[in-house]
């Protein structure tokens, strides 16, 4: 690293103009990057895919994996059912009208069909399924065909009744739940809440660096992600990632160097000096807390399924490109117009020593067990719901709240009909007889009817499309006996559907996790027993992140899949299940980014160990000085997630809520209380790498003496020093 560095601060005019120019690129490639952005989501070598992409084919139409049909409903009057005359014209007529409305769309409804599983059983309530055409831009067919569904139902009416427009896509960006800040919006909030908190920490001008190095980092990650994009599938949730989390984990970053340079230059180092030695531990830290984070991606570059596969490689950008901004930029501005920017005061100025963490650190160290304890305790409880964990498709009436689109989602659960007419299976019949297919889907337990309409919009060449309806939502569960109860029938059957993609997306993630898992997690521990020159010390670390995103998932099923909170803060109401995709993201992410404050720390303390030798001094040093970092990042992180949760949508409101409570939880329980009393509990055992795994990690031995705990003072002198200027010696023990 120092001989980096001096490099860096040698060619300082190179390293500006080299950003400057990149800049001005990366500034013209947000809008594009964004545009090459996609919402497909296919599942390579699964059912569901092979049948939606048949479909998508041959009719131009449907194959809607996560979502489903438009669905027009209408509650007829009292005393008025589908057979009063004149009334089957009329659905004729208003259903027709949507249908028409847009181009190259496949519907069906009672009217057209007879068939009575579009209506209710006391025949007020009927309902239809209108199947769009994809595109090739990110939500953007949804967006048009819901406009037109509405403008076409948009004052029609069936024996007086209206005619309503709903349906998963339509709930889901229904007009309550879309009204939400843009990507730059949230941005600049996010920012702004981060400026409210590093203007607290520095009390200066330096407050502005960390947000430029995010400024920075943020445009030159859409820089790289725009071939990305044009080459291959990215998603759309990409975006907000990258300016969110890419905000913390920036500014994060820049924060652990600025904080270290202030220490160095608070013992009297000059500037250049001061910046070498700040990028010599700091800046090693930073390096190794952007591989962590790179580590935990793994599970999203790894898994078959190209959704999550382009978000973890959008995903890896973001560690990497601030490290690199970390590095290289800022070392200059630290040595330029860092001292002035740091004399240029806006409030009280406080030690960077963190002499505040000092008593904490001296509590933890006498009561370690009991500390150690309390943390597990909290951890464990809410660990405890994770035991009704259950992952699909988010229940419809958690999408919406108000409008005509949950008006008409009522009238259907009201009537008996039921949500689960939102998500029908898309079944492809390939050389074989539709007619026995759905008769023969019709017959299983748990689905309502099927249907199979003999018009060219479902029957082309050899091909034919089948829809079937179950009785309940989140029917995955019933996959298999609709597939197994088709297998004998003649030709090809290609179940598809958002149903059966959710238990396809379960199969092909969930069912190979465990070996992601572990390779995630050996990875970890070689990288952070090299880090820290120690067997255990990595050891803890991982088990630690487990568990705590263990408890965070306990948190997602009672907050979001159970309710408790979810209606009185966001107005949302139980999900029923935690939607397929989001555990595994939100595993990833937390993963990576819980390891930086854990590599912070504990490099920390390893310094602070190899100054005296003392695991008690090292643990309390430790804190004292990452504490109001590692509090200060995570406030910002949680200030990004809660920007985040502003976003519409239900899923990306779990999502970010997820994030938030996982930062929190990991700064507070994991960081400040579990990591230091274990550390302090393990004692000289901590540092333990013997000559055998030394020789195979490549890093020196560390084989530690006993210590005498509790006899070491404790001096917050700024580094290199002898004796802090203005603040007497700490000693470890109470008076």
């Amino acid at each position: 690293m120092t001989p980096f560095i001096r490099w860096v601060l040698a060619h300082k005019k190179t390293v500006v103009l080299s950003w400057v120019v990149v800049l001005v690129a990366a500034f013209a490639s947000i809008t594009p990057a964004v545009d090459a952005l996609s919402s497909e989501f296919q599942l390579p070598g699964r059912e569901s895919s092979e049948a939606a992409n048949l479909i998508e084919q041959r009719y131009g139409n449907g194959g809607n994996r996560v979502s489903g049909p438009l669905v027009p409903v209408v509650q007829l009057p009292e005393g008025t059912t589908v057979d009063s005359p004149g009334v089957r014209d009329e659905i004729a007529a208003a259903f027709g009208a949507v249908s028409d409305a847009i181009p190259g769309s496949r519907s069906a409804d009672f009217a057209t069909t007879g068939d009575r599983v579009f209506v209710s059983e006391d025949g007020r309530t009927t309902f239809g399924v209108v199947w769009y055409p994809p595109g090739e831009i990110a939500f953007e067919p949804a967006k048009v065909a819901i406009a037109a569904a509405e403008g076409a139902a948009e004052g029609r009416t069936v024996a007086g009744a209206p005619v309503r427009i709903t349906g998963i896509d339509v709930l889901a960006t229904a007009t309550d739940e879309s009204a939400g800040p843009s990507v730059l919006a949230e941005t600049l909030i996010g920012g702004l809440g981060a400026l409210v908190v590093l203007l607290f920490v520095f009390g200066s001008a330096m407050a502005f660096v960390p947000l430029l190095m995010a400024a920075i980092a943020i445009p030159t990650t859409f820089l790289l992600l725009w071939p990305l994009a044009e080459f291959t599938e990215v998603s759309i949730v990409v975006q907000f990632l990258i300016s969110l989390i890419g905000l913390g984990v920036a500014i994060d970053y820049s924060l652990l160097i600025v904080m270290r340079w202030r220490e160095e230059m608070a013992a009297g180092k000059e500037k250049n000096a001061a910046v070498a030695e700040a990028m010599e531990h700091a800046g090693r830290a930073v390096i190794f807390s952007g591989f962590a984070v790179a580590i935990g991606l793994i599970a999203m570059v790894v898994l078959p399924v190209p959704f999550l596969r382009s978000i973890g490689y959008g995903g890896l950008l973001i560690p990497l490109v601030s490290c690199v901004v970390a590095v290289t930029i800022l070392p200059v501005i630290l040595a330029t117009i860092g001292p002035w920017l740091d004399r240029v005061g806006f409030g009280r100025r406080t030690s960077s020593a963190g002499q505040g963490w000092v008593p904490w650190g001296r509590l933890i160290v006498r009561r370690r067990w009991i500390m150690g304890g309390v943390a597990l305790a909290i951890l464990g409880a809410l660990f405890v719901p994770v035991l009704g964990f259950s992952t699909g498709a988010p229940r419809a009436e958690a999408l919406s709240s108000a409008g005509s689109a949950r008006e008409a989602l009522e009238q259907l659960t009201s009537s008996g009909i039921g949500a689960a007419a939102l998500s029908p299976y898309d079944i492809a019949v390939v050389g074989g007889d539709p007619d026995a297919t759905a008769e023969t889907v019709a017959a299983v337990a748990g689905i309502r009817g099927a249907v199979a309409p003999d018009n060219a919009e479902w029957r082309r060449d050899d091909t034919a499309v089948v829809n079937a309806f179950p009785a309940e939502e989140d029917d995955s569960g019933n996959v298999a006996a609709v597939r197994s109860a088709v297998d004998p029938l003649p030709g090809e059957v290609l179940v598809g559907g958002a149903a059966p993609g959710a238990a396809d997306f379960n199969d092909a993630v969930y069912g190979n996790f465990i070996w992601v898992l572990l390779l995630i997690l050996v990875i970890s521990y070689v990288m952070l027993a090299r880090v820290f020159r120690s067997l255990l010390l990595p050891l803890k670390a991982v088990l630690f992140n487990v568990v705590s995103i263990g408890a965070v998932l306990g948190f997602m099923v009672f907050f979001w899949q159970e309710g408790h909170g979810s209606s009185a803060i966001f107005g949302i109401e139980p999900t029923g299940t935690l939607t397929f995709w989001i555990p595994i993201m939100v595993f990833a992410f937390l993963y990576g980014l819980s390891m930086d404050y854990e590599v912070f720390i504990l490099s920390r303390m390893r310094e602070e160990y190899d100054r005296d030798g003392s695991t008690d001094r090292a643990v309390v040093a430790g804190l004292a000085r990452t504490g109001r970092l590692v509090t200060a990042g995570s406030l910002i992180l949680f200030l990004a997630f809660i920007a985040l949760a502003g976003s519409p949508g239900t899923d990306i409101k779990v999502f970010a809520t997820a994030l938030a409570v996982g930062i929190v939880l990991d700064a507070t329980v994991v960081r400040s209380l579990l990591l230091p009393a274990f550390v302090s509990v393990l004692g000289r055992w901590n540092w333990w790498m013997p000559v055998w795994a030394a020789r195979i990690l490549r890093v020196e031995p560390s084989l530690p003496a006993p210590e005498t705990r509790g006899s070491v003072p404790l001096d917050l002198e700024p580094v290199g020093s002898s004796r802090a200027v203005g603040a007497p010696a700490v000693a470890l023990e109470p008076e």
